[in-house]
């Protein structure tokens, strides 16, 4: 086999491992004392905007304060698992 199949075959052999080993996601159950909580309401409204704003504005922000020659002057620091 060349080089290029040996890497499809690979490729779809561990798709196919990971798609049979993986198992379907469960919901929460529904928990009526919590769901019509009024601060769960408001959340419910709330959370898309908290969203929002970060892939808008705070995700951006970062990126540009992390490059040089902001790092240095915001004390930026890379992170490090």
């Amino acid at each position: 086999m060349s080089r290029p199949t040996t890497r499809r075959v690979v490729a779809l052999a561990t798709a196919a491992v990971l798609l049979a080993l993986s198992a379907p996601a469960s919901a929460d159950r529904y928990n009526p004392q919590q769901a019509g909580h009024p601060m769960r309401i408001v959340a419910y409204a709330v959370h898309p905007v908290g969203v929002l704003l970060d892939l808008l504005i705070f995700r951006p922000a970062h990126w540009i304060g992390s490059k040089e020659p902001l790092a240095t002057f915001f004390g930026h620091k890379p992170y490090r698992d």
